[in-house]
């Protein structure tokens, strides 16, 4: 038996579901957890995938399967013009990745949730990395309110018994750490370098700035970040995982609750009503910025190593450190060039200590 982890938010939660995993098993089974089986959805900012929404089984090519459920590969590939890191992820975390599709509304992502908790998984452990899962829906900084309320409705609709966690209070940027942590009750875990060391690699590289600011509080990284959107402050509640259960998540999450009532049919359907709810449509403003022609792409860093750090120190206002995304950016770089800016910098840490 193995646990089933839920990457509840999309985009790089996997990778900080994967710290949790190991977390997990280190002190609560005390042993490994084996294999870890972690479901997500394909839903990635448009820098990654250019089409609007998440990527849904007929975006990918090369899909594996395990129990007659879609599994991302390192040779699955998306269909173009969609885009994913999770075939990359797929390669570099030790776990294996099942896509969630939620297109067809909550009660199919909701069985395809049971069909994965039925193929002998003894917990199921949804995940969110910085605590929007806990969203009421009116605070002034959330930015995505469906995508983790789809997965908490889900699993009550499939009838699974789990548990929510949340790590990183606050990494994400939609809820200030300290109500965040109002919102929790339980236990709360505390990760160590060990359980970071096996995601390493896909840190390297990928662009999520929420998993990397968790990494790096375990890592000892405290003071403010600079990320794309936020200066979001690191603490010591920021190298920790805190539990609670699924009913009381739920209490929490105006959003999770409303789409119980209603079992929308379809992705569109759900986003309207969390719209309502929140003025907050993902899918249509991802459409508007979908629309808009992306920034041009360069083939090389036409940086020297002091020009970038003089260029970055000023972008970072005073900042001790930034993600390796915001000096990307400050750069006119993508996230395709964050190695290359790694190497270009000698940095090696999660985040970029720039003071």
């Amino acid at each position: 038996m193995s646990d089933l982890f839920i990457a509840a938010g999309g985009g790089g939660d996997p990778v900080g579901t994967a710290i949790t995993a190991a977390t997990v098993g280190r002190v609560l089974t005390g042993a490994p957890l084996g294999e870890t089986m972690i479901a997500t959805y394909a839903w990635e900012r448009l820098e990654v995938d250019p089409t609007p929404g998440p990527l849904g089984v007929v975006h990918f090519a090369e899909l594996a399967h395990h129990a007659g459920m879609p599994v991302i590969a390192p040779t699955t590939r998306p269909i173009p013009p969609a885009g994913s890191t999770l075939p990359a992820l797929a390669a570099d975390l030790p776990a294996r990745l099942a896509l969630l599709d939620p297109w067809q509304g909550l009660s199919a992502l909701a069985e395809q949730i049971r069909r994965l908790a039925d193929t002998g998984h003894s917990h199921v452990r949804i995940v969110d990395v910085g605590g929007d899962i806990l969203a009421h829906g009116d605070e002034d900084t959330l930015c995505s309110p469906l995508v983790d309320a789809l997965v908490l409705a889900a699993c009550r609709l499939a009838g699974v018994p789990a548990a929510v966690y949340v790590a990183g209070p606050g990494a994400d940027g939609e809820i200030p750490q300290a109500d965040v942590l109002d919102r929790l009750d339980g236990d709360a875990l505390t990760p160590l370098a060990q359980d970071v060391a096996a995601v390493r690699t896909a840190l390297s590289w990928h662009p999520s700035e929420a998993s990397a600011l968790f990494a790096a509080a375990v890592d000892g990284v405290r003071g403010p970040v600079r990320t794309v959107n936020h200066l979001i402050p690191l603490t010591d509640a920021s190298a920790r995982i805190h539990s609670t259960t699924l009913d009381d998540a739920l209490a929490h999450n105006t959003v999770a609750a409303h789409l119980l009532g209603v079992l929308p049919p379809t992705l569109e359907a759900a986003a309207d009503l969390s719209a309502k709810l929140t003025q907050i449509h993902e899918l249509d403003r991802e459409r508007v910025a979908a629309a808009e022609p992306p920034a041009p792409a360069r083939a090389a860093l036409p940086w020297t190593e002091q020009a970038a750090w003089e260029a970055i120190r000023d972008a970072a206002q005073d900042a001790p450190h930034v993600t390796l995304r915001f000096a990307a950016l400050a750069l006119g770089l993508t996230w395709h060039q964050i190695p290359s800016l790694r190497a270009l910098l000698g940095a090696q840490g999660p985040v970029l200590a720039v003071a």
